[in-house]
């Protein structure tokens, strides 16, 4: 790995994509912390630069990528850890909850690897991780618009991995089914939440498949369903 390597984490106020900012730069790359929520940024240790995006917006997306390019240099990584959760069903989803969901889960991922493609093409290579969900691959009941989304994520997934690995570079997910949250904790029952996976954990699947280690992987959503 080159130690000038670039690498941008998007979603990294929260704390999966912290961690994955943390590995990365213990593994030598310049890593750029991206967040709407500047106070999250704020946890981050010294050392890592931050800038203050909302990837769900295609312009935004576009603007911090090229930000990133010119004052650090091109990206060879890119982590996207944005996300967001519905409950719903068939009787109770909205319009406005599908849009949400799309917006976040998928629209995020479409435009920051739009954005950060023509970098990695000029490099020669590259690596871009997402992250899934396990409804991505099965199909379950009270979570139907977030689930919708995260099956439109793994297909894309599948689709840009057609398209840039040809140029040399990886597109992979990873597909947890509960991450140990304050947020799961506060909602979910105990016995549920003794399930989840901590992310310095699922961070630690990322940075791999970050890396020269996993180079033969692409196209792959890899499951990290827990115990």
């Amino acid at each position: 790995m080159d130690e000038e390597s670039v690498a941008i984490v998007v979603g990294a106020g929260g704390a999966l994509g912290r961690a994955v900012a943390i590995g990365l730069a213990a593994k030598g790359h310049s890593v750029v912390a991206v967040d709407r929520n500047e106070a999250g940024l704020e946890q981050l240790p010294d050392g890592i630069r931050r800038e203050v995006a909302d990837a769900t917006d295609p312009a935004a997306a576009a603007a911090v990528v090229e930000k990133i390019a010119s004052e650090v240099g091109p990206p060879r990584v890119l982590v996207n850890t944005v996300g967001a959760f519905a409950l719903d069903d068939l009787g109770s989803a909205t319009p406005d909850a599908l849009t949400r969901m799309m917006d976040v889960n998928l629209g995020a991922a479409l435009w920051l690897s739009q954005a950060v493609a023509p970098h990695m093409r000029e490099l020669g290579s590259g690596s871009i991780v997402h992250v899934a969900a396990r409804n991505a691959l099965e199909a379950s009941t009270g979570t139907l618009t977030y689930s919708l989304s995260k099956v439109a994520l793994a297909h894309l997934v599948r689709i840009l991995d057609i398209e840039l690995r040809p140029a040399g570079i990886r597109v992979n997910a990873v597909a947890p089914q509960l991450l140990d949250s304050p947020y799961a904790r506060a909602s979910l029952p105990p016995e549920v939440v003794q399930h989840a996976v901590a992310p310095e954990a699922i961070a630690e699947i990322i940075v791999a498949l970050s890396g020269d280690s996993t180079a033969p992987v692409s196209g792959a959503i890899v499951p990290a369903y827990g115990s």
